[in-house]
């Protein structure tokens, strides 16, 4: 079992009260139409982070289509979003017993008023609680020192403080062996580990896990690289519904080549089980 006992315990907000519920909250126009004002909050350098636009496509197409749970979603970044107007457009593709497969783009304006596409999504939904509990893996979770052995922002220098408003979203504390990027020390390695939840205690579920894989630092910081690191394309796999409890998040980076690199995340719940995974394909700019 996770060793997360010294872990805070905050005044929790509800599932559907809380600040993500609120700025992930889309309002249907019509059929496989929908609208948002997408948030200041979950930026950095005053882009749009690529977790929050897929947990906000993901809850367009939670409605549009029939089944509950994302199970896998893809999505190609076209352009950087940015705070304000947007509009959502769905589309089922296929309706089966136990998946239904639907696709989104997400379209923001131009100073002319034109529509520019930002983001493009394929997914598959299902319910994650008719699935069997047979488990049959080699998966280990990540080795992270307990959480008051963690470091936060409010810990130590902050280098993100002026330029990611989505850090005061969140509740991180990251592996002390993975902040040597904070203090100018990075170790080389590109790794990411922390101990994740949201400012507000909400607890995780399969919608939230949208925005877990892609919430931590990049791990182009730990390798000795700054400034953003823009999403290309993420895939996310939704493995089970998270229990109660901070999670834990490890992501690693084996190859940068041509000024693009990988990443891969595993998100881990509070009873030892892997609950989501993501591969990422993002840019990087060498010096």
């Amino acid at each position: 079992m996770a060793e997360a006992a010294s872990a805070p315990s905050p005044s929790r907000a509800a599932t559907g009260d809380s600040e993500f519920d609120r700025d992930t909250a889309v309002v249907r126009r019509e059929p496989g139409v929908y609208d948002i004002d997408l948030s200041a909050g979950w930026t950095i350098l005053g882009a749009v982070n690529g977790g929050y636009l897929l947990a906000v496509l993901g809850r367009a197409l939670g409605d549009a289509l029939p089944h509950p749970d994302p199970f896998t979603i893809s999505a190609h970044y076209l352009t950087a979003s940015r705070p304000g107007r947007a509009v959502i457009r769905t589309e089922t593709v296929r309706t089966g017993r136990t998946l239904s497969t639907g696709q989104a783009s997400l379209f923001q304006y131009d100073d002319e008023g034109n529509e520019v596409e930002r983001i493009r999504v394929l997914a598959s939904y299902g319910d994650l609680a008719g699935l069997p509990d047979d488990v049959r893996t080699t998966a280990k979770p990540p080795a992270i020192p307990p959480y008051e052995q963690c470091f936060g922002p409010a810990d130590g220098p902050d280098p993100l403080k002026d330029v990611s408003a989505i850090t005061d979203r969140l509740l991180l504390k990251l592996d002390p062996a993975t902040v040597g990027w904070a203090i100018g020390q990075p170790s080389g390695k590109g790794e990411m580990r922390a101990w994740f939840g949201l400012a507000d205690g909400r607890e995780a579920d399969p919608l939230s896990l949208l925005l877990v894989v892609d919430a931590l630092p990049p791990t182009a910081f730990e390798m000795g690289l700054k400034g953003w690191v823009p999403t290309v394309e993420l895939t996310a796999h939704i493995r089970h519904r998270p229990a109660p409890g901070p999670l834990r998040v490890a992501i690693t980076t084996r190859n940068l080549a041509g000024g693009f690199l990988e990443e891969d995340a595993e998100v881990w719940d509070s009873e030892d089980r892997l609950v989501a995974q993501s591969r990422q394909l993002a840019r990087v700019r060498l010096a």
